[in-house]
C-alpha cells in the first residue's frame, strides 16, 4: 500500500508473523511456511497461486477456520493464537465476511431471509436483521430481488446475494475464495466491478484465486507457491 510521505499508515486488519501450518504424517506435510502478511484497513489484496500451492490452507487460517501450527496471527489487533474455540467463532462471525465459489444459499428461503439468517448466531434481533439485510442487498444492487427464491436467480445474482450476506454484519475483512469460479465471463466481470466499488467505499478485501485476471484487479497482489508467499 502506497501512502504519501507524512501520512500515517492505516491500521492493520490482518497481521501474520512467521505463520506455519503442518499436518502430521507420515510423511509430515508443511502446507504453509513462515508466512509474514499484513493487510491494512481499506486495502484490496489478492493471493494468487495454482492448485496445491497452499491457497486453501491460508484461507482457512485467515478466516479462523483452522489454527496455525506456529507463529503469530492478529486480527484487528486481537491475538487469535490463544483464543478458545468459542471466542474464535465469535470473532470470526463479527469480523470476517466469507464469499465462496459455491453460493451456499438455502433454496427454501427468500433472498432477504438468506442474508438475514447469517446474523442469527451473533444474537442480532430479528427486526434489525431484516433491516440490515435490506441495506446489504441494496448495496449489491438486488433491492428488486429481495422476495425471490435463490433458484430463480442467475449465477451472478446468487453470488451477489452471497456477497450481501458477507457484508451484512459489517465485517472488518471480506475474504473471498475463487469468487468468480462458477460464473461466466460477463457475470464474473460484474462481480469484480462490485469488488472495485466496495474497495472504493473503504472495504478491506482479500481475494484468493488461481486466475491472474481476477488477481490483477486488486490494489496489491502476492503469489503463493509451495506454501510460501512471493512478493
Amino acid at each position: 500500500m502506497t501512502v504519501p510521505v507524512g501520512v500515517a499508515l492505516p491500521a492493520p486488519v490482518v497481521e501474520m508473523i512467521g505463520v506455519r501450518r503442518f499436518f502430521p504424517g507420515p510423511p509430515e506435510v508443511e502446507a504453509i511456511k513462515d508466512v509474514d502478511l499484513t493487510i491494512r484497513q481499506g486495502e484490496y489484496l489478492s493471493i494468487v497461486g495454482p492448485s496445491g500451492s497452499g491457497k486453501s490452507t491460508l484461507l482457512h487460517l485467515l478466516g479462523l477456520l483452522d489454527n496455525p501450527s506456529g507463529g503469530v496471527y492478529r486480527l484487528d489487533g486481537v491475538d487469535t493464537m490463544s483464543l478458545r474455540e468459542r471466542r474464535r467463532a465469535v470473532l470470526r462471525g463479527e469480523r470476517i465476511g466469507f464469499v465462496f465459489q459455491s453460493f451456499h444459499l438455502l433454496a427454501h428461503r427468500t433472498v432477504l431471509e438468506n442474508v438475514a439468517l447469517s446474523m442469527v448466531y451473533v444474537g442480532v434481533p430479528r427486526r434489525e436483521r431484516m433491516a440490515r439485510a435490506r441495506v446489504a442487498l441494496e448495496r449489491v444492487g438486488l433491492a428488486h430481488r429481495m422476495d425471490f427464491g435463490p433458484t430463480t436467480l442467475s449465477g451472478g445474482e446468487r453470488q451477489r446475494v452471497a456477497i450481501a450476506r458477507a457484508l451484512v454484519a459489517e465485517p472488518s475483512l471480506l475474504l473471498a475464495d475463487e469468487p468468480t469460479g462458477n460464473l461466466d465471463s460477463a457475470n464474473a466481470e460484474a462481480i469484480l466491478e462490485l469488488f472495485d466499488e466496495l474497495h472504493a467505499g473503504g472495504m478491506t478485501l482479500a481475494v484468493i484465486t488461481h486466475d491472474d485476471h481476477v488477481s490483477a484487479r486488486a490494489q496489491r497482489r502476492v503469489r503463493i507457491v509451495d506454501g510460501t508467499l512471493q512478493w
